[in-house]
């Protein structure tokens, strides 16, 4: 090597070493904010979230959550979770998912059948995160605006090979000692072929039971089977109110009271009929509520700082386009391709300690296996 390409390599070396050096900083050239950033990241950084807050939009697609932001000047609470993932729904037995399958492949993370909750395409049974949750100590909560017993809340407690047997799907919340379930459903506990009263068995294991808001709202602790409509809740244009915001924070407080944590999922299940009806304000109206009950476990989970909050959905309905503003007053304004599902991939929001694992394109029961890690669980 030449004497003048040795010093080139010494300068360049010496270069490097100098830069190196000044990017260094000594532990007392580091700002106080610094400092407390880095003690807030250490903080946070326990591997696990304690609590898991699972908010599922049945039936909402991307452009039902830009329509519902359309009307709600360009903001949702939705906005305020710091990742976005998407997930392909497609079933086992289908192209397009149905509830039940898109349900069972997020709580037991196994893709199964349409029709089926809780069992693989075989039908054999599956263990669901709320089943894990329950046997690692933690709490665990279902709401919902439809049925308790219907697809989506059905396939975290129950295990059928249809999504129709909704009085069976009853029975088998005595079997899960899930802490608390709000919704409609009175019917598939009451007036059953079999005659039984599952309420007085309820009664029997141990919970509050509460028909309507007042005698949820009197309920400070222990379990609470919240069955507050013999069907399914109204719709919010038909004046349920905030019937969902407000059994969601019951369910936030009952189940916080467990020091170990605690699994939630909420589904604000009515996104999904107003897209089977094809009527742009029945969605956009049931978005809105739901959102709202985003905001609120987003601020919970931001003021607790260990819990992760997850928002997405089971499948699109409705195949939905937007192709003007004026919503929810001009009929042009919005189509709607469909009266059935459709098999786009579907947003997932997260924000959290973990939140960053649910960033990408992914197939819908590596949700379970996400939220498993998230909340330490081994399976």
């Amino acid at each position: 090597m030449s004497l003048s390409m040795k010093k080139i390599y010494l300068i360049c070396f010496l270069v490097v070493i100098q830069l190196h050096l000044g990017s260094c900083q000594s532990p007392t050239s580091i700002s106080s904010k610094d400092a407390e950033s880095s003690e807030i990241l250490q903080a946070n950084n326990t591997g696990h979230s304690k609590n898991i807050i699972l908010l599922i939009g049945d039936g909402m697609g991307l452009t039902q959550v830009q329509a519902a932001m359309t009307v709600n000047n360009n903001h949702l609470n939705i906005e305020r979770c710091e990742n976005i993932g998407l997930s392909k729904t497609s079933s086992s037995s289908d192209y397009i998912t149905d509830s039940a399958a898109g349900g069972t492949a997020m709580s037991c993370g196994v893709k199964t059948y349409n029709g089926a909750i809780g069992v693989d395409p075989s039908g054999n049974t599956l263990k669901s995160i709320l089943e894990y949750a329950e046997d690692a100590g933690l709490a665990t909560g279902l709401v919902a605006t439809s049925t308790i017993t219907h697809a989506t809340p059905a396939s975290f407690i129950a295990h059928d090979d249809s999504r129709q047997h909704y009085e069976a799907i009853a029975k088998d919340f005595l079997d899960v000692d899930v802490d608390v379930f709000i919704g409609g459903g009175l019917n598939n506990f009451t007036k059953r072929v079999d005659g039984l009263n599952l309420v007085d068995s309820l009664k029997q294991h141990g919970y509050n039971i509460a028909l309507n808001m007042e005698d949820l709202a009197t309920v400070k602790s222990g379990k609470i089977a919240g069955l507050l409509n013999d069907e399914a809740m109204p719709t919010m244009q038909d004046g349920r109110g905030d019937m969902l915001l407000k059994s969601s924070k019951k369910a936030i407080e009952i189940l916080s009271q467990n020091n170990k944590g605690f699994f939630l999922m909420i589904e604000g299940s009515q996104i999904d009929w107003g897209g089977h009806s094809n009527d742009i304000q029945y969605v956009v109206s049931e978005l809105l509520d739901f959102d709202s009950v985003v905001g609120m476990a987003l601020d919970f989970a931001a003021q607790d700082g260990e819990t992760m909050v997850i928002v997405t959905a089971d499948h699109e309905t409705g195949g939905l386009s937007i192709l003007g503003k004026d919503i929810m007053n001009d009929p042009t304004a919005t189509n709607f391709s469909t009266k059935h599902h459709t098999s786009v991939m579907v947003p997932v929001y997260s924000s959290g300690p973990d939140a960053d694992n649910f960033k990408g394109i992914y197939e819908n029961n590596t949700l379970f296996n996400k939220m498993m890690t998230a909340i330490g669980i081994q399976h």
